[in-house]
């Protein structure tokens, strides 16, 4: 329990950092898919697998807390269940669905051949069935991925002993990997164990295991997170997996398709561990700064709206978006200057898509946010 001043600003400094990790996060994501070719990089893959692992942390804490009051208050668990799905539905939903249905509405390519997938968050198994992409939606596979995650896992939790969560977890990230192995040795297209839930895993179990120490064994979890030897050992087998798996041949092996996964999951897992304690230096100043902290918050308007603005691979060069970016160069001829040009590009859709996911804050999402108030886990 959080008594002390202190404490509490801890606490706040958490939300503040975490926060501007969404931030580098989304970024990572829409780099890659507006560079394309040009980023030899997987920043992408990074980013979603720190959202991945920032999400199996958020949601581990809340749902073991809300277990721990209902089980001190006496009551079932239903209670949590029913607010934790409320709550997620709120958050994520509205503009979502309100979306696919404008994209839908307007033809946009490969939304109406495939409503039925994205209405049911099912589009990651389309993908992995014809082991092919979706074009400019290609990324709404991994909200897919989450959202069967909450499905089932905070059943897992409410209904397991609690002495028993953390071996769950456990549990968890082993049965990913050695599906992941399974699938490479078995000749399985890599697209599978990319966009399947059961093999993503690992990361969001990662993220449960910070949230464990966390809530039953705080004076460990500081530690770890506090260790610049954990982060740097991360970081270490994070850079030794990505050199084998960008510089092995063939292009697909056990660096990219069965650990690479498991290493990015373990780094990240250090990374937030490490944000909720608090960064200091440069580090701090980054994910504390207010336009950081904003970018955060809309991370997540940021994410579903940047591939409908641009995608290296899938939008045509006749798209409004790239229109408006070719007129400005001829306006402005030295934006065109190959040094120059990457980053007026990056700036250019950044602002489109901020502007966008602003929008779609201020009129869905926030308002749809302040509903949860009213399903609060506990009350007292």
């Amino acid at each position: 329990m959080i008594t002390s001043t202190e404490s509490v600003k801890k606490e706040k400094n958490y939300l503040i950092q975490l926060d501007g990790l969404r931030f580098l996060a989304v970024t990572l994501v829409m780099v890659d898919h507006w560079l394309g070719e040009r980023n030899g990089l997987p920043l992408g893959y990074f980013g979603v697998n720190l959202f991945f692992v920032l999400s199996g942390f958020l949601i581990t804490r809340i749902l073991i807390t809300s277990k721990l009051n209902d089980e001190r208050q006496g009551r079932s668990h239903g209670h949590s269940l029913r607010q934790f799905y409320i709550r997620r539905s709120l958050r994520i939903f509205p503009v979502y669905y309100l979306t696919i249905l404008v994209l839908a509405l307007i033809g946009f390519p490969a939304v109406r051949e495939h409503l039925g997938w994205l209405l049911t968050y099912t589009q990651n198994l389309w993908i992995a069935i014809h082991q092919t992409w979706l074009g400019a939606i290609d990324h709404l596979w991994s909200l897919a991925v989450e959202e069967q995650y909450y499905i089932f896992f905070p059943f897992l939790v409410f209904m397991i002993p609690t002495r028993n969560l953390f071996r769950m977890l456990v549990w968890l990230i082993s049965v990913s990997i050695l599906l992941r192995m399974y699938l490479f040795m078995t000749g399985v297209h890599w697209t599978v164990q990319f966009v399947m839930m059961p093999t993503c895993l690992d990361a969001f179990g990662m993220g449960g295991i910070l949230a464990h120490l966390l809530v039953f064994r705080k004076e460990q979890f500081t530690r770890i997170a506090n260790s610049n030897r954990y982060l740097l050992i991360g970081f270490l087998l994070y850079a030794f997996n990505l050199y084998m798996a960008v510089t092995g041949a063939p292009d697909r092996s056990f660096f990219t398709d069965v650990f690479d996964r498991f290493v990015t999951s373990l780094f990240c897992f250090f990374i937030i561990g490490r944000g909720v304690v608090g960064y200091g230096g440069l580090m701090k100043r980054v994910l504390e700064n207010p336009l950081s902290n904003y970018l955060g918050r809309i991370s997540y308007g940021l994410y579903l709206f940047h591939n409908l603005v641009f995608n290296a691979y899938h939008t045509p060069s006749d798209f409004i978006t790239v229109r408006a970016l070719n007129r400005l160069m001829r306006e402005m001829p030295f934006l065109s200057h190959p040094a120059v040009e990457p980053v007026a590009m990056l700036l250019f859709f950044y602002g489109l898509t901020v502007l966008l996911a602003s929008l779609s804050w201020m009129v869905i999402e926030n308002p749809a946010n302040r509903l949860k108030d009213r399903f609060a886990y506990d009350r007292s």
